[in-house]
């Protein structure tokens, strides 16, 4: 059945939990897809519930590192920390996980081709 403006996902889930969400959406009288859409419709915009994912934790350890490194850094060298500030923004902008006309420092510690030089 095709129906026009709407998209049909497909979501494999063990039979267990199938069951767990096919009984809660019957108790309150609801389609799976309409008791699934809400959940699916927060995670997906902005300001919406946080979807955890299995890269959850690799992200954790990931900033507990960076953390320590920058804790580090940050007592030898703050130009070393607001440096690697600087190139994590760039990185982030660069692969849309940061909005430049959100981020106040976006312009702070750019770094341009006159300040590389040719490298010589």
């Amino acid at each position: 059945m095709k129906e026009y403006g709407v998209a049909i996902i497909t979501i494999r889930l063990d039979e267990a939990l199938h069951r767990r969400v096919k009984l809660r959406a019957a108790n309150a009288q609801l389609s799976i897809s309409e008791f699934l859409r809400p959940v699916i419709e927060d995670v997906a915009f902005p300001g919406g519930r946080y979807a955890y994912t299995g890269q959850d934790e690799l992200l954790s350890v990931s900033i507990q590192t960076f953390a320590i490194l920058a804790a580090l850094a940050s007592e030898t060298s703050p130009q070393v920390v607001e440096r690697g500030m600087a190139d994590a923004r760039h990185l982030l902008r660069e692969r849309g996980l940061l909005d430049p006309h959100k981020d106040a420092l976006s312009e702070v510690g750019k770094v341009t081709r006159d300040d590389v030089g040719d490298g010589r």
